[in-house]
């Protein structure tokens, strides 16, 4: 069965869901995109071959499912013409502008009874679904996201923009309620916040501290999470992964072993040190992949439009943190 879909938005990032979509011709048909910039659609139309259309609501008509990759600012606005016509939906991160909005998206897609798909594609990173089956209870997580300017994106804070990737990750993973957060921010070429740093503790005693900004002088996205006897890192841009594990160390240990002495009445630890083999996927292809599965399986989506709405709330919450400071 292949869906007719239709794609919202052909900037930078439409362009790459236009690509991979006509890729999946197994699950796909697509039968056009629209684009309220009449010189873009010109020219993506005849750049893929595929139909332009002149307003949102006759692509909507048109399709089985709606692929949203429209600017956040206009997220809400295009879904929900979508869901009340009763189409699936797929809504690039983070989910809207406003937690307002993703409240009412949430609801729309519940009284619709449709499938939706929020866009979080850092769940579908080879190297974090390789480290999955490695993590267990991770008590302290570090993440530091890392980009050079770039002009696209800076419509919204950049706990938005780039943060909100590690949010959901860690929510992800971390499965307890939030207990608190503290943050701070800085705005320094842009109008809203294009640094950030947070501290998320939760119930169970974890505490994540994330780090991103989009002025910085190279690419960087990197989450370590520490756990009893145990530290996993995992690089989300050059898709690497290591593993460090602590052992017992049992009968003489080998010249090229790395032991830790831990004292004379304590028993000695031995590192273990693991690089997996990552295989090579492209993560947004992965996850339309998965939006099909979901629809054509009338299965839950891998992230749910109430994952959407979770990391909407704690990044809420880190940027009402950071507003306290100005208002001091």
């Amino acid at each position: 069965m292949r869906l007719k879909i239709g794609v919202a938005g052909a900037g930078h990032l439409g362009k790459i869901h236009i690509r991979i979509i006509k890729e999946l011709t197994d699950c796909f048909d697509l039968v056009g995109f629209y684009d309220p910039d009449q010189s873009i659609s010109a020219e993506v139309s005849q750049e893929y071959g595929i139909a332009s259309f002149a307003t949102v609501e006759e692509l909507i008509e048109a399709v089985d499912c709606l692929d949203v990759v429209t600017a956040t600012l206009s997220h809400f606005s295009v879904a929900k013409l979508a869901i009340q016509s009763r189409k699936h939906v797929f809504i690039e991160k983070p989910l809207s502008e406003t937690l307002e909005e993703a409240y009412k998206l949430q609801s729309l897609v519940h009284e619709a009874d449709i499938v939706a798909q929020v866009g979080h594609v850092e769940r579908f990173n080879p190297a974090f679904i390789a480290a999955k089956g490695h993590l267990d209870r991770p008590m302290f997580i570090e993440t530091h996201r890392l980009a050079q300017f770039n002009p696209r994106g800076t419509d919204v804070p950049v706990v938005l923009d780039l943060m909100i990737h590690d949010i959901d990750v860690i929510l992800s993973i971390v499965k307890s309620g939030v207990k608190k957060v503290s943050a701070s921010g800085v705005s320094v070429i842009s109008e809203t916040h294009d640094i950030a740093n947070a501290r998320i503790e939760f119930d169970n005693g974890c505490v994540a501290n994330l780090t991103a900004s989009r002025i910085s002088l190279k690419n960087m996205r990197k989450t370590r999470f520490f756990q009893k006897d145990a530290y996993i890192s995992v690089d989300f841009l050059d898709k690497n992964l290591e593993v460090f594990k602590m052992d017992e160390l049992e009968g003489k240990a080998d010249p090229f072993d790395i032991i830790l002495d831990l004292g004379a009445d304590k028993p000695k630890k031995k590192i273990l040190i693991d690089k997996p083999d990552i295989k090579e996927t492209n993560a947004i292809k992965e996850e339309l992949k998965a939006f099909y599965n979901s629809i054509a399986n009338d299965s839950e989506t891998p992230v749910t439009i109430e994952d959407g709405l979770n990391a909407m709330l704690v990044a809420q919450q880190i940027m009402d943190e950071m507003s306290k400071i100005y208002l001091q």
